[in-house]
């Protein structure tokens, strides 16, 4: 087990590493090329997440059909040329088109998924974990070695990067990670207004949409802020961001730990919020450089509580035969924030009114918190485990009052189950 999630966290970790190593630097560098201003740079930001939105619900409905590694290959390749444009290119256009090639290779919910179909929904908070903690651990990792490689060998040399570790990533899915599960069940295709109506799904769409779009308008705006308007020197960005991750990797232990081991993901993703909020309150009063490096300290804090456990709460709201497709749209609402993140962002910029921003961000996080005491608690779902020649009707005992799901792996007959309508010992006796 362990090694399947290694490899697929890291996959997963090196596709949000191509996002996240050129945040911290990309609209101070890019700014610099032919044809460039704040608008198109906000959109350069955001248009990597653009293509990432459309496409993330085809690819999880394609690796649905024809498989995880086949979908999942197509899209490193894709991810790949577009990183060697980008790597090469001179002006804003030629970035633009390799940003969007880069976002095409829209992968992350099929690799999530794939995490799920190996691991029992007991462990899937561990791997989970184990997946969110690679995902913090690149966005730490490149808070430091963005503006430290691109300060000695120019912002070609982070696409460079993101390309190599592409291609072994290509490597490792085919040389550690094994054949995929084979799935039965008897569940009909969810129709798509379904998967969007789904209120606790919704909900977690709606969390990563926010989460993601506040992370893009962030790194658009704090390298600009620091340097043109605090007077920080563009090389010493490194010295920002250390805290940051330090803080960050600190919370995303305390989430991991205790998000899923203590059944408290749901007051995780609310401690959050808050934290995001309390920033961009503080963004918006900093008129000196320690205030203002505070506000990202604890930016950092909010976003890496929520990083260990979205994912896998978001996996618990969808039945086995939607993964693919349900994290492919939650991914997409993700992507979704970080485009209308760097877009509105770059307006703003652009038009030199941040302070109006903020405001706005904050009475939506304001509205955000309060529709996250809504959600459902990810934990009152349940698993039984029965041998595979259990003789068993799938069909006719999914009706059963509280079951969520009822399937067959390599391994189990397993019945999910809402902990708060019915209980283990009830259901076994109906078997």
């Amino acid at each position: 087990m362990l090694n399947n999630v290694l490899a697929l966290s890291f996959i997963i970790g090196t596709r949000f590493f191509g996002l996240f190593i050129v945040l911290p630097v990309l609209s101070l560098y890019t700014l610099k090329l032919e044809h460039a201003n704040e608008f198109l740079v906000g959109f350069l930001v955001g248009i990597y997440s653009l293509t990432q939105m459309i496409l993330q619900m085809p690819f999880g409905i394609l690796s649905d059909k024809i498989g995880r590694k086949k979908t999942m290959l197509i899209g490193l390749l894709v991810f790949i040329v577009g990183s060697l444009i980008c790597a090469f290119s001179h002006d804003i256009y030629m970035m633009l088109l390799g940003r969007m090639l880069q976002g095409a290779g829209a992968i992350g919910g099929v690799a999530t998924a794939m995490i799920s179909d190996f691991i029992t929904e007991e462990n899937r908070g561990k791997a989970m974990a184990i997946m969110g903690s690679f995902i913090g651990l690149s966005f730490a990792s490149s808070m430091v070695i963005s503006p430290l490689m691109s300060a000695k060998w120019g912002l070609s040399s982070l696409f460079y990067l993101s390309a190599a570790l592409s291609a072994l990533c290509i490597v490792l899915l085919y040389s550690v990670v094994p054949k995929e599960n084979k799935i039965t069940h008897h569940n009909q295709k969810t129709p798509f207004l379904h998967l969007i109506r789904q209120k606790n799904l919704a909900l977690m769409n709606i969390t990563n949409c926010m989460q993601k779009m506040l992370m893009s308008i962030a790194f658009l705006s704090i390298p600009i802020i620091l340097v043109k308007h605090l007077g920080f020197h563009e090389n010493k960005l490194w010295a920002v961001y250390t805290p940051s991750m330090i803080a960050g990797f600190i919370a995303m232990g305390f989430a991991g730990s205790l998000g899923e081991k203590k059944g408290l993901a749901k007051q995780i993703l609310l401690l959050g919020v808050v934290f995001f909020i309390f920033s961009y309150v503080l963004f918006s009063l900093s008129n000196s450089i320690n205030l203002f490096i505070v506000a990202i300290v604890i930016f950092f804090i909010g976003f890496n509580l929520h990083e260990p456990i979205m994912q896998s709460c978001a996996s618990k709201f969808c039945k086995v035969h939607e993964k693919g497709a349900a994290l492919g749209l939650f991914n997409a609402f993700g992507y979704a924030g970080s485009f209308i993140g760097g877009s509105v962002g770059g307006i703003f910029l652009h038009l030199n009114q941040l302070n109006l921003l903020t405001i706005i961000l904050v009475v939506l996080a304001i509205f955000w918190l309060i529709s996250l005491f809504f959600l459902k608690n990810p934990s009152e779902f349940k698993n039984i485990y029965l041998p595979l020649n259990t003789s068993l009707d799938l069909k006719e005992f999914g009706k059963n009052i509280g079951v969520i799901d009822i399937y067959k792996n390599s391994k189990n007959l397993i019945i999910k189950f809402d902990s708060k309508i019915t209980n283990e010992e009830s259901l076994k006796a109906k078997i």
